[in-house]
């Protein structure tokens, strides 16, 4: 790629480096045209599927590709083997099977805008893992994925011989956002029996309406870690960030798209993320170069107010701009709430945490509320991710230990709410020796 940078980066747990992890700016300066760079990194409990991409600009949109993690050497799934794995991307076409087997598919949902449902013709699929941890058998007819998640299922070929669509179409929450309603599809294809041109046509399968937030919903609820967990507590740090879009001023010498011509925004409790120029976040922060980011991204939004209420004041939809870290001692046990509103529209946003795995407590719709809410916590076997939905005009509870030193991204992974600035970043603090410390950075880390 001679005639632009680009960024990559992986959903791997690179413990204590960051330097291996890629949001531009962020952890790394751009990979110049012509210059290469060596990501090296140790994956540790993580088993399942992942996914790298570019991290610069929307580059991702072709610069991406799935990364399988199996079970060590001497262990097995907890699941049956399958007799073969896909990995599954949207640029899929056939997938061979044979009559009676169970395969193994690993979905990525690589898109840059949309979440998508699911679904084969004439099939169920088990639900085996998710963002490479493994889950409690879930059959189910169709799949929700929000661009960056990953869903491993087991799918059986118990059909007649044939060819059968894998179909997946765009699942849009917001009222009145133009998408693409375009269906995709793959073809299941068994060996046996009529296929190819001469066979019968495939069939689609019947998948949810476009704006089915139930069937989402409902997809998400059956969940669950594949045993007990041992939750990280007591929380030390309870933290509240409102997820959102908003609108800016146009400047006069340009023209802008939003309403009354005003320039869309997105935010975090009000901030929009402004991406250094000069040197990476991770860089200034390990080298203690001064003036590229503060350290004062608050804990809760500025001013509360009725977050999903249909009717929001002008005076709280314009953000301010800044490149603001929220720090976090080693060790300590983070709970956070991450409440959707209602500015300008209500839309659901895949949140993504570089650096961590998270526990998923709960989701719900409308405003949390901190003294009822929690007794819907799922404590007991909560669903591990690294990137969850927080529902249209709603909520979401995650819980985490932050045990991995560094500067780590925190981002809609819907890429225009990304540029628009929906974003922050967590500076976790180093914690006793160097083992619990930030590892030096490379020395083929790219120049600024």
């Amino acid at each position: 790629m001679q005639e632009i940078t680009r960024r990559a980066r992986r959903s791997t747990k690179r413990l204590r480096n960051g330097w291996a992890d890629g949001p531009v700016f962020v952890t790394q300066c751009p990979i110049r045209p012509g210059a290469s760079y060596t990501y090296r990194f140790t994956i540790q409990k993580q088993e399942g599927t992942l996914w790298w991409h570019a991290h610069n600009s929307w580059l991702r949109a072709t610069v991406h590709g799935a990364i399988v993690i199996r079970p060590k050497e001497g262990t097995t799934y907890p699941f049956p083997k399958p007799q073969r794995e896909f990995p599954v991307i949207i640029e899929t076409t056939i997938l061979p099977v044979a009559a009676g087997e169970t395969n193994l598919l690993r979905f990525v949902n690589a898109a840059m805008e949309n979440e998508h449902f699911i679904s084969i013709t004439g099939h169920s699929m088990t639900v085996v893992g998710i963002d490479a941890a493994y889950t409690k058998p879930y059959t189910t007819p169709y799949l929700m994925l929000a661009p960056g998640q990953t869903t491993d299922v087991l799918v059986t070929a118990n059909q007649p011989p044939g060819r059968y669509y894998l179909a997946a179409h765009v699942y849009e929450s917001g009222r009145g956002i133009p998408f693409d309603n375009t269906t995709t599809t793959a073809i299941l294809e068994y060996k046996s029996g009529a296929c190819g041109a001469g066979g019968p046509p495939p069939r689609l399968p019947v998948l949810p309406a476009f704006n089915d937030t139930p069937a989402k919903t409902a997809f998400v609820a059956g969940l669950r870690s594949l045993g007990p967990v041992d939750l990280p507590g007591p929380v030390d740090e309870h933290l509240f960030f409102t997820v959102g879009l908003g609108l800016f001023n146009c400047p006069r010498s340009k023209p802008c798209g939003g309403p009354n011509g005003t320039r869309f925004g997105a935010s975090m409790n009000n901030i929009s993320f402004t991406q250094p120029r000069t040197v990476s976040i991770l860089q200034a922060d390990y080298f203690g170069i001064p003036g590229v980011f503060t350290s004062d991204f608050p804990p809760a939004p500025p001013i509360p107010f009725d977050y999903t209420a249909n009717n929001i004041s002008r005076s709280l939809q314009q953000p301010v701009r800044g490149t603001k870290v929220y720090r976090l001692k080693f060790g300590s046990v983070v709970q956070l709430v991450m409440q959707g509103t209602n500015i300008f529209v209500g839309e659901e946003h895949p949140m993504h945490i570089h650096g961590y795995q998270f526990y998923v407590l709960a989701t719900g719709f409308g405003n949390y509320d901190p003294v009822r809410d929690p007794a819907k916590f799922n404590l007991i076997d909560p669903p591990m991710r690294n990137t969850v939905g927080v529902p249209v005009s709603g909520w979401a509870v995650i819980r985490f230990r932050a045990d991995n030193p560094g500067i780590w991204f925190v981002h809609c992974h819907i890429d225009s709410h990304l540029t628009w600035g929906l974003a922050m970043a967590f500076q976790v603090e180093n914690g006793v020796g160097l083992l619990e410390s930030v590892l030096p950075p490379p020395v083929d880390l790219p120049i600024c």
